[in-house]
């Protein structure tokens, strides 16, 4: 008598979902191939040319003026956009999970235009607006506000980019969660201040912590917005992304890859202390 096709193996695998060892090898295979030359591989490089010319040549590259200029600037709209952003990403996600109200999809749909607009779109439409030659740019000349090519101007740009992370991160996890034990605390009399601190944060404080960190890392490795309306003026608008472009079009080898050594060891930290979130995540669940 023939066996079902849905019959278990001896090893609890269904036999026709059941795939030949070389196919598992092969697919494998592949795939640590790819991660090799996509990711690791470039890892490597930029610490080889980081390292090229030695410790004291790489301590040398990044106690420069401009290289200093350029990690206080990034450090700087980091610690401006960050919360801000977090703040908004949580006030959205809190609207858009406890009510309905009109206008919702629309909201929805505007929190992800910055994954679907190139960064240089949005880095030119500041320009636009702001520039001297823009919109608004006599009022704020007449008045001495200087946006683009200024810190302002990288503050905004890196706020649109990186304004969809926390807010994508608790959307989704606020509407898993429900509103019950929120509706319990208001009739038991806490105020909202205190349901919110004792009851929501606790719950997603996981999420809300691998928001931040992928907020923080884009915004301290934004590129093409912070470009088109920093001017990159050595020692004031430009970023360390912006400093390795520099360095690397001078030819200065060891100053781009040493700047982006620091980049780079960002991204792995971001890696790994997004693998323990998801872990703690999946511990709570």
């Amino acid at each position: 008598m023939q066996k079902p096709l849905n019959s278990a193996s001896k090893y609890g695998t269904p036999q026709a979902l059941s795939d030949p060892r070389w196919l598992r090898y092969a697919a494998i295979g592949i795939t640590l191939v790819i991660i090799g030359l996509f990711l690791v591989l470039p890892l490597v490089t930029v610490l080889i040319e980081a390292f090229a010319k030695g410790w004291s040549a790489y301590a040398k590259a990044l106690t420069q003026k401009d290289a200093l200029a350029a990690m206080r600037l990034t450090l700087l709209v980091a610690a401006i956009t960050v919360p801000l952003t977090t703040v908004f990403g949580v006030s959205a996600a809190w609207l858009i999970a406890r009510f309905d109200f009109p206008g919702k999809n629309l909201l929805i749909t505007l929190i992800d235009l910055p994954f679907s607009v190139s960064p240089v779109i949005a880095g030119l439409i500041y320009v636009l607006i702001f520039g001297a030659q823009g919109w608004l740019g006599p009022w704020l000349s007449a008045h001495d506000i200087k946006i683009i090519f200024a810190v302002p101007g990288i503050v905004l740009a890196t706020l649109f980019v990186t304004f969809p992370f926390v807010a994508r991160e608790l959307i989704p996890l606020m509407q898993e969660i429900g509103h019950e034990e929120e509706e319990a605390a208001l009739s038991l009399g806490a105020s909202g201040w205190q349901t919110f601190f004792k009851v929501t944060l606790p719950n997603i404080k996981w999420g809300l912590l691998y928001g931040v960190l992928l907020c923080n890392a884009r915004a301290m490795g934004e590129f093409g917005a912070v470009s088109v309306v920093s001017g990159h003026i050595r020692g004031l608008t430009n970023t360390l992304p912006l400093h390795v472009e520099v360095s690397y079009n001078e030819y200065n080898f060891v100053a781009a890859f040493a700047s982006a050594s620091l980049l780079a060891g960002l991204a792995v930290f971001t890696l790994i202390f997004k693998t323990l979130l998801e872990w703690k995540q999946a511990g709570k669940g």
